[in-house]
């Protein structure tokens, strides 16, 4: 048995469920990179289009059992934190998934295992196919199982996000909002690496890297608020 078979039968044991459709498990695991694109190779993508339907309504559902009383804008909320990609892809990394997923070598080089929205996608695909080859009770178990230690959390306020944080930043110093620019995108369509600058005026500028624009937007943020937080603009103004 070779490493990826042994990686889906750890998946399978994993989540508790053994697939009929063996096809559609390959497919639910295979990611579009898969053949450059090719149409004889059947990929994730649609699954993932369904998964996400089933999902919401597998977290909603329990939502409203676990609070009967809740509002509808507090159960709106709460399904935001439990319906994300970062969800999805801890999920996704608690069942075993990422190493039973199938990449191609480029996707694989540019570290798109290691995505959180890669991950997340495929996380969305496995839920459809669980809910085609066992019906609604299947995706449920799958939901209650991997997304458990998600609702330990769920009412724990949220960190605000680099750019949030950079925005404020700049504000309280008085000076005027971050302004990003994306500086290169390379890689193939479906795993880009983006490059970006962030510019605060009176500062030099921090740059960044990520699979998306918004990630590397971020981690140029990052990188800006943990060099220059605490200090004014005269301790670092450019000549």
């Amino acid at each position: 048995m070779n490493a990826r078979a042994a990686a889906v039968e750890e998946l399978e044991r994993r989540i508790g469920y053994t697939f009929s459709d063996r096809d559609l498990l390959e497919r639910a695991l295979t990611h579009a990179s898969v053949g450059d694109g090719a149409r004889e190779v059947r990929h994730n993508e649609r699954l993932e289009f369904l998964g996400d339907r089933v999902l919401n309504l597998c977290a909603a559902e329990r939502l409203m059992a676990l609070d009967p009383d809740a509002r509808e804008g507090e159960m709106s909320r709460r399904l935001a934190a439990l319906v994300n990609y970062h969800a999805c892809a801890r999920a996704a990394e608690r069942a075993g998934l990422p190493a039973a997923l199938r990449l191609s070598a480029s996707a694989t080089k540019v570290g798109a295992r290691r995505s959180d929205a890669v991950m997340g996608d495929a996380c969305e695909a496995l839920i459809a196919a669980l809910y085609i080859d066992g019906g609604l009770g299947a995706a449920r178990a799958f939901f209650d199982v991997f997304w458990a230690p998600e609702f330990e959390h769920i009412d724990t306020p949220r960190a605000k996000d680099p750019k949030t944080r950079l925005q404020e930043w700049a504000q309280g110093q008085g000076l005027p909002l971050p302004a990003y620019e994306v500086l290169s995108r390379e890689g193939p369509a479906h795993a880009p690496a983006f490059t970006v600058a962030v510019r605060v005026k009176g500062f030099a500028e921090e740059r960044g890297q990520g699979g998306s624009r918004q990630a590397a937007e971020k981690a140029a943020a990052q990188a800006m608020l943990q060099k220059r937080e605490g200090e004014g603009p005269e301790a670092a103004e450019i000549p």
